[in-house]
């Protein structure tokens, strides 16, 4: 009876570990422990038999090791072997030994070695799952969120949350040698949406009241801060409820950090020394000694956005007074024109340009205008004809293009036109291999707008957040121009992503008055929604600033994830869905009614 015949259900026996206990992990043997007797435990990841020779692959999270069982060394154990199937959990006792000549894998760390088994037992059995265990190995994203616990075996997924806990140590050896204390603030707190939607949770004991989730700790920690604390730091969950994307989830980590009596230079001389020490001690990158700095308007000038990515060059040319009497009046109308020149970029297609034409629609565009430069030196395109020659003349001596490049222009609002022309940068780099994946490109952006100005609700709201402080000498200007007030704020920026923000705060209740009534809030809305901090600042509140970190995104950037959902061990969909919990879910009327919420009577839908 050949082996595939045979089910060998009575080797399926479950047994106790029975005071066995591991020696080593999957991923930690080498040719330095010839000889040695080892005990392994794990999961089989893969089995092979090879004419007798029985070949498992044993995994844990670290990694794997490669174990045999011989018939001539153990004919019992090695009959027991047929039983064994993938993603059975299993313990093996036996000698390393060197795998015969050839069969080395320079790839694994125990790529020299081999276990002779000698002994074994069989700990659990398994189905067999839904999808591989393997990296190679494409499934879809809503199959491994519902069967996450499988997921999460697999070796990349594992080796990110390695990294996450090296990251998280790192920082809280770094900020504790720093003299900073890890202290934890409330989950349960107020109301005070200003900028995503706040989570809310009903009280059972005062009904009709609610809690809302932190979207940060901020009024907290500065609350330590008038405490004198001093120095304050916390790796915190965070809640928004807003819109989800690749690297966005509703909730997420931050590496929250404030201090008393700082300037920006302290803070960010502090958070460099940080950041560098995480990158060495999680992925062993030495990052530059010093991060350049970068002026928010010349972040918008050069990139069209605030979040820079340096890997690569293709700097945006502001054009728009070069076409301000122009014929040509879409260019001539328009309150910004900038060009992007794309060295080579001359063979793309007419199909690719119109995918480019259509992605910068995402961000309001109407349209992308472009010139292909021929080998010839001639210009290539519909517009040209509405250019002057003095217009192509200057366009030309300006964009510094050459044969064989192309053009790509965006003109309208300038909102619209830098983040359209922005984000198309950083596409066109992805598809043309412009971006060295290998690189760690850090800059900080400074000199933020303390405000920006909302339409829809006809008044200033703060760019960062209610609490950042306006430059000393620029209190007049955000009284009487505010709009061109300048914060004390900065961001973090790496390879195209703000992975830390932060700003000096407003410490006194004068600033913070003034900070109010440019935002329209009055004294009252004001006394309603952030009383405590307004008595707070009244009582001696000392100079503080911090920073806060998304550790889900240096996660990403740490391990070269595309996506926030592989750094986090239970993620959401882009729905805000659990899918293997299956929450969020409807809770039975008894709960809703001691909460004393109202529930709404089903309508019918019979007619």
């Amino acid at each position: 009876m050949s082996e595939q015949e045979r089910d060998y259900d009575e080797f399926r026996v479950i047994e106790d570990l029975g005071g066995w206990r591991r020696t080593h992990h999957n991923n930690e043997l080498t040719a330095a422990n010839m000889d040695e007797e080892v005990c392994l435990m794990g999961w089989v990841q893969f089995r092979r038999d090879h004419g007798g020779l029985i070949f498992l692959d044993l995994r844990d999270r670290e990694g794997l090791t490669q174990v045999v069982f011989n018939p001539e060394d153990n004919t019992e154990v090695h009959e027991r072997a047929h039983a064994i199937r993938p993603e059975y959990v299993i313990a093996i006792k036996g000698k390393v030994r060197p795998r015969p000549e050839g069969m080395a894998n320079p790839n694994m760390v125990t790529g020299e070695v081999e276990i002779e088994v000698t002994e074994y037992k069989l700990l659990n059995t398994s189905e067999t799952p839904p999808f591989s265990i393997e990296d190679r190995v494409e499934v879809g994203e809503n199959l491994r969120l519902k069967y996450r616990f499988l997921d999460l075996r697999r070796p990349s997924l594992a080796r990110n949350f390695i990294i996450r806990n090296k990251a998280a140590q790192s920082v809280r050896r770094y900020l504790d040698g720093l003299g900073f204390l890890e202290i934890e603030t409330p989950m349960l707190t107020k109301s005070t949406p200003e900028g995503a939607r706040d989570f809310l949770v009903p009280s059972r004991v005062n009904l009709g009241e609610f809690y809302a989730l932190p979207q940060s700790p901020q009024l907290f920690k500065q609350m330590l801060m008038v405490s004198g604390m001093d120095r304050y730091f916390q790796i915190v969950k965070c809640f928004r409820d807003e819109d989800l994307r690749a690297d966005r989830q509703p909730e997420f980590t931050q590496i929250d950090i404030e201090m008393s009596f700082p300037d920006e230079a302290l803070i960010q001389d502090m958070a460099e020394g940080m950041i560098k020490k995480l990158f060495k001690e999680t992925i062993d990158v030495d990052l530059p000694a010093e991060f350049p700095r970068m002026t928010f308007n010349d972040a918008m000038r050069d990139y069209g956005v605030d979040k820079p990515d340096l890997r690569f060059e293709l700097k945006h040319i502001d054009i728009t007074d070069v076409f301000k009497e122009s014929g040509f009046k879409v260019f001539a109308s328009s309150e910004l024109v900038k060009v992007m020149v794309v060295p080579g970029g001359a063979k793309l297609s007419r199909k690719e340009i119109d995918q480019y034409t259509k992605y910068v629609e995402i961000y309001g565009s109407k349209g992308l205008a472009w010139i292909k430069v021929k080998e010839d030196g001639e210009w290539q395109s519909p517009i040209v004809k509405f250019f002057s020659e003095e217009e192509i003349a200057t366009l030309r001596e300006r964009s510094g293009c050459q044969p064989g490049d192309i053009l790509f222009f965006q003109a309208g609002p300038a909102d619209i036109a830098n983040a359209a022309l922005g984000n198309l940068r950083c596409e066109i780099a992805k598809d043309t291999g412009l971006i060295d994946d290998s690189v760690f490109k850090p800059v900080w952006i400074t000199d933020f707008p303390l405000l920006e100005y909302d339409a829809e609700e006809k008044r200033y709201v703060a760019r960062h957040h209610p609490f950042t402080s306006a430059r000393p000498e620029q209190m007049e200007v955000l009284k009487n121009d505010p709009g061109s007030a300048i914060a004390r704020a900065y961001d973090l920026v790496m390879n195209g992503y703000e992975v830390g923000g932060g700003s000096i705060r407003i410490h006194t209740p004068e600033q913070q008055e003034s900070m109010f009534a440019a935002l329209g809030i009055g004294e009252e809305e004001a006394r309603e929604k952030f009383g405590f901090l307004m008595d707070a600042l009244k009582f001696g509140a000392p100079p503080h600033g911090g920073i806060a970190f998304g550790l889900d995104r240096l996660i990403m950037i740490l391990t070269g994830s595309k996506s926030i959902r592989d750094v986090i061990a239970f993620p959401k969909t882009q729905k805000a869905t659990c899918l293997m919990t299956e929450a969020p879910s409807e809770v039975p009327n008894k709960q809703l009614r001691e909460l004393g919420v109202r529930l709404r009577e089903k309508k019918k839908t019979e007619e």
